[in-house]
């Protein structure tokens, strides 16, 4: 029997299309346990007073299909994977993540397929959806561009770490990382966040942490500020985006 898994043509996707005259990258923006890619976008728009667009850049916000999740007793909701539990401590249901792994590599061929490279796609994610970036990009595809988590954390003994470890080339250079996490979080701890990023360094990846003052288990505007910088040093405008004429 083959295995099952969502087909990523049956995830609703909210895309925001580059506002110049190319795409020449792409971003995918994966929310948080329980959410949807719809409520990320009002939520990112509430925060800056408007959508997060850019000249040259795709935003793909897509929705998590509906599973069963233990920490809600087994009834159904939009995450992107089970756990047994949200912490650090809670071992990896890997064959939970293995079937949204197939989803999201359709997500990235479509992106390649379309013409845009490995290297220009940067993915990341809020909690649960920041923790599916880094699995993405440390795991499934080490070519990306770049990795961003906020309020995000890897379990102990997670299948990344195995992966970084056994890279059949550790000269190739991994996705550049950023990492937000807010200082008060109750949810998710920031030393679990801090142990997952200091985890990831020791393994060769780049990147920086930045806690977040007086911020609970949620996106800041700072964030997306900082967010929205980073993403055009990772993704910059390519010179046939800047020549571009009608």
């Amino acid at each position: 029997m083959g295995k099952s898994f969502v087909s990523a043509m049956n995830l609703i996707q909210k895309t925001f299309y580059p506002s110049g005259k190319s795409h020449s990258a792409t971003v995918i923006f994966f929310h948080g346990s329980g959410d949807t890619g719809s409520n990320l976008v009002e939520w990112i728009r509430f925060l800056l007073g408007q959508d997060m667009t850019f000249g040259h850049i795709k935003l793909i916000f897509p929705t998590a299909p509906l599973q069963k999740y233990s920490p809600m007793n087994g009834e159904l909701s939009h995450v992107w994977f089970d756990r047994k539990a949200i912490s650090i401590e809670a071992k990896e249901c890997r064959k939970s993540l293995s079937s949204i792994y197939e989803t999201v590599g359709e997500m990235l061929k479509t992106e390649i397929d379309g013409g845009i490279p490995e290297n220009r796609i940067v993915v990341g994610g809020f909690s649960m959806g920041g923790a599916l970036a880094m699995h993405t990009g440390f795991h499934i595809n080490q070519s990306l561009a770049g990795v961003f988590a906020m309020s995000s954390f890897l379990n102990k003994g997670s299948i990344v770490y195995d992966s970084l470890k056994n890279r059949k080339n550790p000269e190739a250079s991994l996705p550049q990382f950023l990492m937000f996490h807010g200082e008060r979080d109750m949810m998710v701890p920031l030393s679990s966040g801090k142990e997952t990023f200091d985890n990831l360094i020791q393994l060769g990846v780049k990147g920086n942490f930045v806690p977040v003052r007086n911020t609970l288990h949620e996106i800041k505007k700072s964030e997306l500020l900082q967010l929205q910088e980073w993403l055009l040093s990772v993704l910059p405008p390519l010179e046939s985006d800047l020549t571009t004429k009608l």
